[in-house]
Parts: C-alpha cells; structure tokens; sequence
C-alpha cells in the first residue's frame, strides 16, 4: 500500500530533523543526563517538525538502550510505541477533545503507573483550541504531576494559551526552515524514491512550500508522477504562472499598457492559472522589489531568490518605493475581497486595471505615489529639458592703463583750432542748480468714518392672549338629606331555631354537641347571642372563630337584623361533666373507662 512522502520519510531520530538544531541539540543532552521536564511546549508554524520531536523525545525517554540521546528504534519499547501497541504513550488532539470532561479523563488516567514504559506520555496537538474550564482542569496535575508523568503540548499559537499553563512548561520555538535546507532534504527524498528532480524544480518548490518540510515533501508527492519533475512541471502542477510570465505581466503595468496586460492576464485564463494565484506572484515579485528599494544592503537575505537583481532594480526604478507599496495594497485588498467575490476572474480584472491606471485608485497610498513620482521625475526632467547649455565665451581684450600726464607734455588737443579753456575762480564759481525732485502729492488720509449706529429693530408685540369670560356658574342644587334609618330591632329567637338552621353549616359531630343542652346553653338578648359551653370538651372543639360566624350567620336571617354572637366558658359540675360524658358515650366510637 503507497504511504504519502510525508509519512513516509517522517523523521524517527533527533538526527534526521532538518533545520531545527537548536532545540534537537537541547532534548538529546537533557535525555543523556536524565534531566527531563515534566512538561514541553512545542511552538511554531505548521510542518516545523513539533509533533514529530515529540514522538521521537516520547520514544526517548522510554528507550531501553538510548544512543546518544536518540531512541535506538530497535527495543520492544520504541517498536511498540511506533505501532501504537503500547498504552502509555497517548496522543490527543485538542482540537476534538477540548472539553473539560475529556481533560478530567485524562487527569484521572494519568495518575496510574505506566505498564509497559518508564513514564507515561501525553502529546496534546493544537494545545490552544481547549476550553477555559479545560484549560483550569489541567493546571493542577500539570503543576504537581506524578514522578512517572510527561506532558508535551504543542500548538501553533501561543496567544492563545493561558498564562498559568506557559509558566509551568519548558518552551521550545520551532523555527521556519530556510529553503536551502527544504530543497537539499527534497533532493535527498527524490534520490531514494527514484524521483527525476532537477535542482531548481526543488528550490522552487522549498520557496512554495513556506518554511514547512511537511508541504515541501507534499508538494514533491503531487509532482512525482511526471518523469521528469521541472520548473515548468511544478508550476503546471500548481496552476502558477511562472517566474517569466509574471515579470512579463508587471512590465505591462509599469508601461501603463491596460489592453497588453489584460490580454496577458486572459492568456493565463485559458491556460488553467488560478486568478488567486497571479495576483499571489505579482505580489510575491513587487515584494521582493520593494525590499531591494528600501533594505539594499540586506536585501539578499531578505528576497525569495526566484528573480534576478537587473529584473527588480529594474521595477524599483519604474515604480519607486511609494508605488510598489501601493500597488502591494491594492493586491492584497483585491486578494481580501476575492473570499466574497461571486466572480474571481473579473475581481482580477479590475485590480489589473487599476493597476495600470492609478488615477483610478481614490486610497491615499496611491496618491501618495503619484505624488512621490511627480516630485522624483518630473521637476529634475523639465530643469533638464528647459535649461539650455551655457555657450563658451570669448576672452575679453584687457584694458589699456591711462599713461600718466606730466606738466610740460603739449595739451592733447590743437590750440589753434580750439581755444583753451576760460579760467575760472573757485570762489566766484557758481554750479548749476540741480533738478529738483519732484515731490510726488501724498493725499492725506481721509478720516474714517464710524459706522453709524443703526439700533437693533424692536421685537414685534404679540397680541397679548385674553381668555374669554367663562360662564356664570349656576348654583347646583344640592337635595336634603335623608334622615338615616334606624335599623330594625331584632327580633327574640329562640336557641333551638339557631340551632336548627345551623345543622346544614356545621359537621354532624359539632351540630350533636351544640344541640346537647347539657354542654352547651345560649339564649338571645337585644342582638346578643350568648353561648355558654362547657369547659371540658365543648369550649375545645366549638369555642372557635369559625363556629362563632357560622352561628352569626345562622342566626341574622331568622332575627332580621345584626347579630353579635359572644361565647363563654360554663361553671362545669361533675354531675354535669358525667352527663357529658354518657350523651358522648352514645356515638359507638366513643368509649369511656
């Protein structure tokens, strides 16, 4: 059965970790000296190789015969914790059993020793998704675990995992591996799998790959079926453009040339390329320009290595720092959007076309850049379009110095033609008047006039609201009062009618002890009803709120009028407790001793 190359080629050994020595190193001393941590976690992207060290230091610990801090692979131990036949070593994802009930399980399993291993191992992968009550259910046994326990988490991010949990782990950071090491360890796997792989088809596919040797190897098992696996083979398998077509693609762009670009990008179309994936390698190529713009110095370190130096100072120079960050924003946010776009293709289309034409972009990045570009090439190209080039000058002929004049040379003019001079006398010498400068007429300034008072206008009278009169009230005529009617005296009853109409308000138990005349006497007097009962067993049981409103309510029908009902306690006599006690010994459940 074909097992996938990740798999496959999954590394067993500390050794065999690619471009992660710096925490492979630490394990291999920490199992040599037997100073292990109770708990480890593994941090870094996906395919760093967390899972697999800690399957490796869970098969180290419990190696029968380490070698040099790695497992031997060879004892029942490793063979078992391999193939999944030993218990002790459990590995759980967090991502499906985040609860708290599936974290409790686990704390009550873990305090038993293990069967078949030195210590009994937990790997919890993708540690971040448990749950807050989760998370508080492992703090206690992850602080005071049990001498034969080991945790080892690991997840991807580390924000997510609580305080109290980072403080009792030994952390270890995964880093990303550099593509160097992805594509050596690839030519290594495509040797032993007879695999025609050419060097740049593995350095291209260690730069797709991001730092994960796990999508490395995944990304050579989709190419392997070809016979021969080339640059052109890994980008048809990946539905990408190619180095040359996308440099191809932004040299359209730079030129401003839309229907170039659009055609270009429709080729690409037809030809299979995902829309995502173009604007993904034009990003990729701007990136890697703008970073020889603004790092030159460390640039190298800094680019994917997949174009040539000529090529990016080439679209720095185009572009400049301002418009290839512009056009980085406007890709990503077509690239943002694209998740929600009905149409990936004309989502593409657009981003082109803005692209090409940045008067269409309304953000300020490309304002900015259009901005930069005017004030970087415009004024330097109209000086040097305008100003003409300064035209040699012939050498000026020095000036004659004047000869002195000495007093018996001849005057330079003839005498005989030109009369000399008259002589004149300095003190009655006379200049001429200068021109006088006329003043110009200065008008003075006319005073200012003050604004003139305008008062403010008055507010409007508003009609001042007059109620009208209100109606004469007429007196209400108010009747007499009717004289108040006395009630009725009430009329004599006699104790028998009351007891007679009380017999359908009253139980049969409480109507035979009223009606018995030896336990309870009343008579009627002005609306008084008195009764008198006797102490012993008819005050008890009749000697009550209730009886006394239901002999009121009896009696006020047959007297016509209010009744006041008062109950009191009779002189009881022995003679008269003993009738009693017979006219109750007539029920049959009633007996007497």
């Amino acid at each position: 059965m074909y097992q996938a190359l990740y798999r496959k080629w999954r590394p067993r050994v500390f050794d065999d970790v690619v471009g992660q020595e710096h925490i492979t190193e630490t394990l291999k001393n920490q199992v040599r000296s037997d100073r292990l941590s109770h708990a480890y976690l593994f941090i870094g992207t996906r395919g760093t190789g967390k899972t697999t060290c800690a399957k490796i230091l869970a098969k180290a610990v419990n190696c029968e015969q380490p070698v040099n801090g790695n497992p031997c692979n060879c004892c029942p131990t490793c063979r078992g914790i391999d193939d999944g036949t030993i218990l002790d070593v459990v590995e759980m994802d967090a991502a499906s059993n985040n609860s708290v009930d599936d974290v409790r399980l686990l704390r009550d399993e873990a305090i038993y020793s293990p069967a078949g291993a030195k210590k009994r191992v937990y790997i919890v992968d993708e540690v971040h998704m448990l749950s807050k009550p989760a998370f508080n259910a492992l703090l206690k046994i992850l602080e005071e675990p049990p001498a034969h326990l080991m945790f080892i988490l690991a997840t991807t991010e580390l924000h997510k995992v609580p305080a109290t949990i980072l403080s009792r782990c030994q952390r270890h950071s995964f880093k990303r591996i550099t593509p160097d090491k992805i594509a050596a360890r690839l030519m290594y796997v495509a040797g032993q799998e007879h695999i025609a792989l050419e060097p740049e088809a593995a350095q291209l596919l260690a730069r797709l790959a991001d730092g994960g040797m796990r999508d490395a190897l995944t990304l050579l098992d989709q190419c392997g079926g070809m016979e021969r696996v080339t640059s052109e083979t890994v980008l048809s398998a990946m539905g990408m453009a190619g180095h040359f077509q996308t440099v191809k693609l932004l040299e359209h762009v730079a030129a401003q040339d839309t229907s170039a670009a659009l055609a270009q990008f429709r080729a690409l179309w037809q030809e299979g390329k995902d829309p995502a994936t173009v604007l993904d390698e034009l990003a990729s190529l701007q990136r890697d320009a703008l970073m020889r713009a603004v790092a030159a110095r460390g640039s190298a370190a800094l680019l994917s290595g997949g174009y040539d130096d000529e090529t990016l100072d080439g679209f720095v120079q185009a572009f400049g720092a301002a418009g290839l960050l512009a056009n980085l924003n406007q890709i990503q946010a077509t690239r943002a959007a694209m998740s929600q776009s009905v149409d990936a293709r004309l989502s593409a289309e657009l981003c082109l076309i803005r692209l090409c034409r940045p008067e269409l972009q309304g953000d300020l990045l490309s304002l900015s850049a259009r901005v930069a570009a005017l004030e970087a090439g415009a004024p330097r190209q109209a000086k040097a379009e305008n100003t003409p080039a300064p035209k040699a000058e012939a050498p000026k002929p020095k000036a004659k110095e004047p000869e002195p004049v000495r007093a018996d040379d001849p005057p330079p003019w003839d005498e005989d033609l030109i009369p000399p001079p008259p002589p004149w006398d300095e003190r009655t010498y006379t200049p001429p008047p200068m021109p006088q400068e006329e003043r110009r007429f200065t008008p003075p300034p006319l005073p200012k006039e003050e604004p003139k008072f305008t008062p403010p206008p008055l507010p409007k009278e508003e009609p001042v609201f007059t109620p009208p009169p209100l109606p004469k009230e007429e007196p209400v005529f108010t009747p007499s009062p009717l004289p108040k009617e006395e009630p009725a005296p009430a009329r004599a009853v006699r104790w028998e009618e009351i007891c007679k109409a009380a017999q359908s308000l009253m139980n049969p138990g409480q109507y035979s002890m009223l009606h018995n005349a030896a336990l309870v006497r009343g008579h009627m007097e002005n609306g008084v009803l008195t009764v008198e009962m006797d102490r012993s067993l008819a005050y008890m049981m009749l000697g009550t709120p209730e009886v006394a409103a239901t002999l009121k309510k009896a009696a006020e029908p047959l007297t016509g009028g209010s009744v006041q009902v008062r109950i009191e306690p009779m002189e009881s006599t022995e003679p008269t407790q003993l009738r009693s006690l017979e006219e109750l010994s007539r029920f049959g459940n009633v007996e007497f001793k």
